[in-house]
């Protein structure tokens, strides 16, 4: 088991943006922290109103953008506009290429906003994009399946073996995270509250990396928010 203590996470503020870095990233560089599995990046953003990311290019990368507060506005260069909240889980294949911008929707309010980056199983695909809506009570003290590779459940598709699962759960709530792939590894990140894993005590926004799946026992030592990111290992 692989703990990330939220404070050890790397730190950016730009003024209109600030956010830290589970996984190296731009300025921030770890060589023990270049990802878990084929999970390469976890941002945990937050966008001033009015501001956010010019057009710039991706390729050969699953982007997973999950809204924790406000609203984000995305464009990009195969037509798609629309604008993403809580509640709501975005994904992009960047595939062959694609131009994307990303700003926060409002003008007084601040858009905050996990952003994953997991790198694909089949390099050079169509880009794509997909985004859906899930409500909080298909979460609630249960996992709730938002993103797979073959869309189950009516989550999004990812173009990997991965499978992201979120829960909302009550102090004292017990649950047993099922592994969907066996071979696969997971990383689970507390959006909110204090949990329990295996015994050990976690606290929002702290992550941790599981290679063995066969126990996953979570405990909410208070009203929590969590989510699983279960990924091929290699």
């Amino acid at each position: 088991m692989l703990i990330h203590p939220s404070h050890s996470r790397g730190k950016a503020d730009h003024g209109w943006l600030k956010s830290r870095h589970t996984f190296s990233f731009a300025d921030y560089f770890d060589p023990d922290r270049m990802g878990f599995g084929t999970l390469r990046v976890i941002n945990d953003d937050i966008i001033a109103p009015g501001m956010g990311f010019g057009t710039h290019p991706h390729r050969d990368m699953e982007i997973i953008t999950i809204p924790t507060s406000g609203a984000l506005a995305h464009k990009d260069s195969e037509g798609n506009s629309s604008v993403i909240r809580k509640g709501e889980v975005q994904i992009m294949s960047a595939g062959t290429g694609i131009r994307h911008s990303e700003f926060n929707a409002s003008d007084s309010e601040l858009s905050e906003l996990l952003q994953i980056w997991v790198h694909p199983k089949v390099k050079n695909v169509k880009p794509r994009y997909e985004q859906k809506s899930f409500t909080p009570e298909s979460r609630k003290n249960q996992f709730s399946l938002v993103v797979s590779p073959d869309g189950r459940e009516g989550s999004v598709v990812i173009n990997q073996d991965a499978f992201f699962s979120l829960a909302d759960m009550e102090e004292g709530v017990e649950l047993n995270y099922q592994a969907k792939l066996s071979g696969n590894g997971a990383y689970l990140f507390i959006l909110s509250g204090e949990i329990s894993l295996n015994g050990i005590k976690l606290h929002a926004r702290d992550g941790v990396g599981i290679d063995d799946l066969s126990c996953m026992e979570l405990k909410a030592l208070a009203q929590a928010e969590v989510l699983v990111m279960e990924i091929p290992l290699v």
